[in-house]
């Protein structure tokens, strides 16, 4: 396998550490903010940070012709499907298990890879998607048992990975010529306004303010996993061969799965520890290449 510099791998423990720890805080913001409300601060606050870093670095924030169709659709899929998904997954189930399906994202890769553009199933392919998915039936089977709206929890959490998925293929299949942090600042503030219309519309204006952790943790996530975290990841998308990106999608739901059980005490059984350990073999087995002797 191709070496990794230190730097990158130091971006990559500090992606994994950030966006694993960001499900817990979703659950716990969600308990005061409805999800629309909630996301469209942490847009706001996310825009205005990246528009500040790229005054900072005197980057520009022209879009280059002909970019802004699959800039919206890139945004769409990144930013506001995804934002809203995994919202509405963690209201339905513990985050640890919403983040363990959104993070299937490259399992969907190897799918629409294969169903879009052609690309080759291999056997490996295929073993890591049927191990992915008998692991997330075994991750849900419990809350199924116990939760009625456990259904719709699963339903968002693979359609937050679904759209990532093809996000990336978006991104990973355009040039961006001259953009660097202002495609992470671009695709948020397009999504912004549409967010804040939705919010008003479909929750109306909060009746009171939320309390102060709260409010810290709604600007730490606009700052941290929104702002800064998206940039990390789309440059490595971009820059980085997918063995060196998939070293971040494989850790950040095991940290997602145990800040759960540490900080808000959610359920792990034996089944869906098995299940979470089977998705990372699955994960696995889809993004690191095999050794050749």
């Amino acid at each position: 396998m191709t070496r990794v510099s230190l730097k990158a791998l130091a971006l990559l423990a500090a992606l994994t550490l950030v966006w694993g720890t960001n499900w817990v805080l979703f659950r716990i913001a969600l308990d005061e903010l409805p999800p629309w409300t909630f996301r469209t601060v942490v847009l706001a606050v996310a825009a205005l940070v990246l528009g500040v870093l790229l005054r900072l670095r005197g980057e520009s924030f022209a879009v280059p012709k002909r970019r802004w169709p699959p800039l919206i659709a890139a945004a769409a899929c990144n930013v506001g499907i995804w934002n809203i998904a995994t919202s509405l997954a963690v209201l339905y189930i513990p985050s640890g298990h919403a983040s363990v399906l959104a993070y299937t994202m490259p399992l969907w890769v190897a799918v629409l890879g294969f169903a879009l553009f052609g690309e080759r199933l291999t056997g490996r392919l295929l073993v890591a998607i049927l191990i992915g998915a008998a692991a997330v039936l075994a991750l849900m089977l419990p809350n199924f048992a116990t939760d009625a709206a456990a259904p719709l929890g699963l339903f968002w959490g693979l359609s937050a990975g679904f759209v990532w998925a093809l996000g990336t293929f978006v991104v990973k299949r355009t040039s961006w010529p001259g953009m660097g942090l202002s495609l992470t600042f671009w695709q948020i503030l397009i999504c912004l306004p549409v967010m804040a219309v939705a919010a008003y519309f479909l929750e109306g204006w909060p009746s009171h303010l939320p309390s102060t952790e709260v409010m810290l943790i709604t600007v730490y996530v606009g700052v941290g996993p929104m702002a800064l975290g998206m940039a990390i990841w789309f440059a490595l998308v971009r820059l980085l061969t997918a063995q060196v990106a998939a070293l971040s999608s494989i850790s950040i739901p095991i940290v997602a799965v145990v800040t759960g059980v540490l900080v808000l005490h959610e359920p792990l059984s034996v089944l869906q520890a098995i299940a979470i350990g089977s998705t990372v073999i699955a994960l696995w087995l889809a993004l690191v290449p095999r050794r050749t002797v």
